[in-house]
Order: structure tokens, then sequence, then C-alpha cells
């Protein structure tokens, strides 16, 4: 017999977001008056229809607040929805004084950080982010926002071939938005897992211009390159893209945390690597390849992680942000990134999306997957 306080999530694909919306309302049984917040999130297919469809799902359930935004793909239990149009939402028996709603971050964040004041505890919060790619300002945002209210954030960038827009409470695009949610009243553990595996070592940048790597180590930059993804690859560098990538690794982390960017060009006359990142003369370095067995290796670790720091603690629920490279594009067809989140932790009630970066604590990561659990 379900418990009036547990998460309840639904998920349903059609073509009419109507008819969608419907299957949710059913699937969100039993609601009661616990359940103040929802997440929803919706593939782009239904990007243009997201205040229509907040609407009606905050009407046809009572539920308050909802939060969300688009993704290329979305999460749901041991399900991933991609290239369809699908939705799917979570209801959370949270206790309206134990979260805050927030929007209209576009760039300076002083008016919410205010609005939130006096409500922030000791205990720092989780903030669950949506934020608009299109901004220029989000990762500035992003590093404010953690460092004002001391809180882990987690969320993703909107991903779609449309609209962009953010739900919190209210949907609008080119925002930074989402939830701050008391830690003393909903306990969780988050955690990255990372869609790449290191090459070689951790190299120092001893000379660059912008994003442009010139030298590594004091040697041009393209020799060292070269070394780290052994002669085969570096007979045909045509065979790097979308294979080879620059990590920045991640000053103070406990974990070994890196930043994952693209290489966005290489002069073989002159020895120099361009990224997707601007970096300086001091900064380490080191290069990855993404490919299926090192993406289900961390994953694996990521997962039993989780499960060894939630102990004898039932998982009550989860939100699940990955980028939109991963899902069927690195793991395969059938929901297997998932469901691997099934067969390591077992069932609970889940939602996400496939995102175009994704957040964890006080950096925008790509190629990368954040679950955070709710004890």
């Amino acid at each position: 017999m379900n418990d009036p306080t547990d998460f309840l999530v639904a998920h349903a694909s059609a073509p009419k977001w109507q008819d969608a919306a419907a299957e949710i309302i059913l699937g969100l049984k039993p609601l009661t008056t616990e359940h103040r917040l929802g997440f929803l999130y919706v593939t782009d297919a239904f990007a243009d229809s997201l205040k229509e469809i907040s609407i009606f799902l905050r009407q046809m359930t009572g539920v308050p607040h909802w939060v969300g935004t688009v993704g290329f793909g979305i999460c749901a239990p041991g399900k991933e929805y991609f290239s369809e149009a699908a939705m799917a939402a979570m209801v959370a028996p949270i206790p309206e004084d134990a979260f805050r709603v927030f929007n209209g971050i576009t760039e300076d964040i002083g008016p919410t950080v205010a609005s939130v004041s006096a409500w922030l505890g000791d205990v720092p919060p989780l903030i669950v982010t949506h934020a608009d790619p299109r901004n220029e300002h989000v990762p500035q945002i992003i590093e404010d926002l953690s460092r004002e209210t001391d809180g882990f954030l987690i969320g993703g960038l909107t991903a779609s071939s449309g609209a962009h827009p953010q739900l919190a409470d209210d949907v609008a695009e080119g925002e930074v938005s989402g939830v701050m949610i008391s830690l003393e009243a909903v306990p969780v553990a988050a955690a990255l897992t990372q869609g790449c595996s290191p090459i070689g070592e951790v190299h120092r940048i001893t000379a660059a211009d912008e994003n442009i790597l010139i030298k590594i180590d004091n040697r041009p930059a393209l020799d060292v390159f070269k070394e780290d993804i052994g002669e085969i690859l570096a007979r045909d560098l045509s065979k790097v893209g979308g294979y080879i990538f620059a990590a920045l690794p991640v000053s103070g982390s406990d974990t070994g945390d890196y930043l994952v960017r693209n290489l966005t060009g290489i002069d073989p006359e002159q020895g120099l690597i361009a990224i997707g990142e601007y970096i300086n003369a001091g900064d380490p370095i080191m290069f990855c390849r993404r490919d299926h067995d090192s993406a289900v290796q961390d994953m694996r670790r990521m997962l039993c992680d989780l499960r060894k720091r939630a102990g004898n603690a039932p998982i009550r629920a989860g939100l699940y942000f990955s980028c939109c490279a991963r899902g069927p594009n690195q793991f395969g067809d059938d929901s297997e990134e998932l469901g691997l989140i099934s067969e390591e932790l077992g069932d609970f009630p889940l939602v996400g999306f496939f995102a175009n970066g994704e957040i964890s604590n006080n950096r925008l990561y790509g190629y990368t997957g954040v679950l955070t659990i709710f004890l």
C-alpha cells in the first residue's frame, strides 16, 4: 500500500501533449496534500507547450509548485525517451517551508539571494538548477549561486532544437531558475560520472592564447598530444574528432574530477591545438577518450559509491541529469544508461533529462551524468 509521503512518478509518450499529460495524471496516484513540489521534463517536441502543460498539471493535481525544462531526451525509471514526444513528472512530499522556487536570473544573483537569505539555514541547500545555454553568464551564475548560498547545485542546460524554456512556477527563456531544497528536511546523496577516461598523464600548459594550446610541458602542444593518443591515431588526426577530448582537472577535487572540453581545431604546421575553453599558462591539462566501455565502468563506480553512502537508508526517489551525447548515443538504444541505475540501485521514482551541459556543485560539465538520490 502506498504511503501518502511517497514520491510519485509518471511518464508518457503521445503525439499530442494533452494525451500524454492525461496519462501522467492517471499515473500520479495517490496524490495527497503532502505533495507540494513537482518536477517536469519534456522532450523538445513539447517545448512550445511547456507552459500549457505545467498549468494543466498544476490544476489537475493540486500540486502548487513545479520546476523543470526541456531536453533532447528525458529520463524515467529504467526508461529513456529520445526522438519522440514525451514527458515525465515526479511529485515530492516536501513541506513548503523546506523549499524555495526561484526564477528570473539572467546575470545578477543578488535579488534571488536576498529573497531567500532569511530562509537559508545553517545547512547548505540542494539547488536543482535549470539554465538556458544561450545565456553567456550561466557559468558565472552557477559559481555565484554556489558561493553566495553555500549550496550544492545539480541540474543541466536546456537542450532543444526549438524553444528553450525553463519552468519555475512560471515559464521563461534565457534565464537560470530552479528550486532550493533544505537538506535538513530532505537528506540526499549526489555523485557525478564521467563519460570519458583519461589517457596519458596530467600535463602543465606552458604557453596559451585564449583557447589555443601553444606549448605543453614546454614542448609544442601537438607533440605532447600525439604521444598521449598513440602512434595509430597520431598518423591520422582526422579520426580524433568525437573520440579524443581535452580534460581540465578540477582544482581541489578529492575525486579526480575533470572538465571535458571539445577539440575545436588542430594546426599541424605550427603544432597548435584549439579547445572549447579559455586556458592559461600554468593550468593543468590531460587528454581523454570517450567510449562505451569506459562510460559503463565509471557509471557502475558512481552507482556503487552512492549505494555505500546511502547505507541502509531506502532510496525514496532520484533526479538524473545526463549529457545529450550519452544515452543512446553512447550506451545503446535500449535505455541502457537508465537501466544501469535500476540494475545497481533498484527501482524507485526518478525523472530527469538529457542536457546541453550538466551542473554539479559549482561547475558546468560536459559528457557527464549527475545523479541525486533522496533518502
